[in-house]
């Protein structure tokens, strides 16, 4: 078990991962400075009118957030309407004009600042997504040690490497090729690709990936595939891919707004047009148009479908589930089936020890083993040695100074503690050189171990003590609190078992699925093989809902309905990719947020029931009767009252709570 990736002391220069993401700052996007712009200058104008201000102080102002916010969407429309579309930006504008052309100032900033923000969340969502895509080619090495045929060295470009090179990878350093190893040993640290939570031992003959971390041993690696073609690199392609062939995401107004908007132009158009050939009075005639206009504008829509998202994303967010927009919350509660990732995501991503078996012919106890296994551990980085090293300090043992320090990999370290040679690691290496009765006695313990686990997949190490065999020590990558919870909660919302996609070995994904209850277990999967089965659940009508942590899982969240990170350990990578990111990494909050979402989703459309049901009623009567204007807007501005309060409901705690969530 040698020294080779993270330990209790900060990481050496050599092991830091990812290189830094290339982000694209916030004022570097133009939707984003409009947007600002727009909103500043509503929220300056709001108070003055409110307050009984003179026009020349406030009307600048809205004058303003009209010509920040509506210039954009407003030139989308045109050009839609120009290739013989027409889609509700434009209606947008056209009634947030029309609601200014009669003074009613603030519902048209409203209504325009609504539409701003919404485009720039979209476009800086884009943009980071594009970043950490860019970013995630980082993970390979720039430069890369060939080995020419004389055994010469050279330093070359990591793209410039051809299939049958052969390059050196000292300890530390990132594989710069997808490859196979000719000579040496070492650990390679491949969670960005397999989602393994342990480092791999690697020999002659061994696969490796480009972009996974060496140990503390040199490789000599053969380049099995052009660095274009390597899995990192296709990583890149599946989540770009993924992303551009994606439905598009819509809010229900904008699924129906072609419809919507022609019915309002048409109607708007032939209330003024039809009475004036007929001989009606023009200003009667523009009035009653301009009336139809703003009680069918879709102000009362829109603020039917946002709040109620926008509360739900607060909502969520102050419980620790970050929600990027009010489409994701809309989707979030379509789901119908959830595919869950193992390490990082239904476990803690680190190994803790789980129990002790001490060995006949040993007079040590579990604390003295472990305080002597501890501190021949110390130095090293190794994540088992770091899981051992946290054990003893939880029994508060006191650990002696080691000298000697050494390690092997694959095989484990060697430490003189107190006096007493210690050796942790691989029971069969360290058993190598043990008499037959030794060997007997470990194994024996062994085999009673595994037994009284259920034959689980946990990691064992040995303990040697002055030659002598001591203990076993059993490691595990252990669920996260509430995991089983988690599964329950989100069987009993899609009516169907989640399924466990992992890279790691079968298994341990079937303990983990024993210990959660799930019946659904696919393991030793790549990149590719999750995006696969997600396409295929998708290709049967199931809405899938991923949630993962590493940079092997972006693909398949790219790939899904919905995909949903988990914040404090998930890469740079996936964390923009997912559409909603846990960053308290509490397994709970995701039936809670699916939970949260249905609540939303119900409760827009009995706003959008409310709205309908106003609308109707006010274009009825200026259609059949005579409805003044005043009375007009005050109808249109109680029903958008209304079912903003109604969508305001979600922000109580007790929608949380509802949903399954903690307070």
């Amino acid at each position: 078990m040698p020294s080779a990736l993270v330990g209790d002391r900060p990481r050496p220069a050599a092991t830091a991962a990812p290189a830094p993401a290339r982000r694209t700052r916030l004022v570097a996007l133009p939707e984003v400075r409009w947007a600002a712009l727009a909103t500043a200058a509503f929220l300056l104008a709001f108070p003055l009118d409110l307050a009984g201000a003179p026009a020349w102080a406030w009307g600048p102002l809205y004058a303003l957030c009209y010509a920040a916010g509506g210039w954009e969407p407003g030139v989308a429309g045109l050009r839609a309407l120009w290739e013989r579309s027409l889609d509700v930006d434009l209606l947008m504008v056209v009634a947030a004009l029309g609601a200014a052309a009669i003074g009613q100032f603030l519902d048209g900033g409203l209504l325009i600042v609504i539409f701003a923000v919404s485009g720039a969340l979209e476009a800086l969502a884009t943009r980071r997504t594009a970043d950490s895509v860019r970013g995630l080619l980082d993970l390979a090495p720039a430069m890369a040690l060939r080995i020419d045929a004389e055994g010469g060295e050279e330093r070359v470009a990591a793209d410039a490497l051809r299939i049958g090179d052969i390059v050196l990878v000292r300890p530390g350093e990132r594989l710069p090729a997808d490859g196979a190893v000719l000579d040496g040993s070492s650990e390679v640290d491949q969670a960005t690709i397999t989602g393994e939570p342990l480092p791999v031992a690697k020999e002659a003959g061994d696969e490796v990936f480009a972009g996974t971390l060496n140990g503390t041993g040199a490789l000599r690696v053969r380049v099995g595939r052009d660095p274009a073609d390597s899995v990192i690199a296709r990583i890149v392609t599946m989540v770009e891919e993924a992303s551009e062939t994606k439905a598009p995401t819509q809010l229900f107004i904008e699924k129906v707004e072609q419809r919507y908007s022609v019915g309002v132009v048409v109607a708007t158009l032939a209330l003024f047009a039809v009475p004036l050939a007929l001989g009606a009075a023009f200003t009667e005639t523009l009035l009653r148009a301009m009336t139809f206009m703003i009680v069918a504008s879709p102000c009362a829509v829109v603020l039917a479908t946002m709040p109620p998202l926008l509360s739900a994303i607060a909502n969520a967010g102050r419980h620790g589930v970050l929600v990027k927009s009010a489409v994701v919350m809309e989707r979030l509660g379509a789901v119908t089936k959830v595919a869950l990732d193992k390490t990082g995501t239904l476990t803690e991503g680190a190994p803790r020890l789980t129990d002790i078996r001490t060995l006949p012919g040993s007079d040590l106890t579990e604390d003295e083993v472990l305080a002597l296994a501890a501190a021949a551990e110390h130095p090293s980085e190794h994540p088992l040695a770091r899981a051992v090293v946290r054990a003893a300090r939880e029994r508060g043992l006191a650990l002696a100074a080691a000298g000697g320090f050494a390690a092997a990999p694959g095989r484990g370290v060697r430490a003189v503690v107190a006096g007493r040679v210690v050796r942790v690691g691989s029971p069969d290496r360290l058993l190598a050189a043990a008499d037959e009765a030794s060997r007997t006695s470990v194994m024996a313990v062994d085999a009673m171990t595994r037994a009284a686990a259920d034959g689980d997949a946990r990691t064992v190490v040995l303990v040697v003590v002055d030659d002598v065999p001591a203990a076993l020590l059993r490691l595990a990558d252990l669920p996260r609190a509430g995991a089983a919870e988690a599964v329950a909660g989100l069987r009993g919302l899609t009516g169907s078992s989640p399924v466990l996609l992992t890279g790691d070995t079968s298994d341990a994904a079937a303990r983990l699925a024993r210990e959660t209850g799930i019946e659904d277990v696919r393991a030793g999967l790549l990149p590719q093989d999750k995006v696969a089965a997600v396409r295929e659940w998708e290709e049967r009508g199931e809405r899938v809902l991923v949630v993962g942590d590493g940079v092997n899982d972006a693909p398949a969240l790219a790939a899904a309905h919905s995909g949903i990170a988990m914040g404090r350990t998930g890469s740079d990578l996936t964390l923009e990719t997912a559409d909603a990111v846990v960053v308290r990494d509490e397994l709970a909050t995701v039936p809670a947020v699916v939970a949260l979402s249905r609540r939303a989703r119900r409760v827009v459309v009995q706003n959008l029931v409310i709205a309908s049901v106003c609308i109707g009623a006010l274009v009825i009567w200026d259609l059949a009767g005579h409805l003044p204007l005043p009375l007009g807007v005050a109808g249109h501005e109680g029903s958008t009252i209304l079912v903003g309060l109604n969508g305001l409901r979600l922000l109580r705690s007790s929608a949380w709570r509802q949903g399954g969530g903690t307070t």
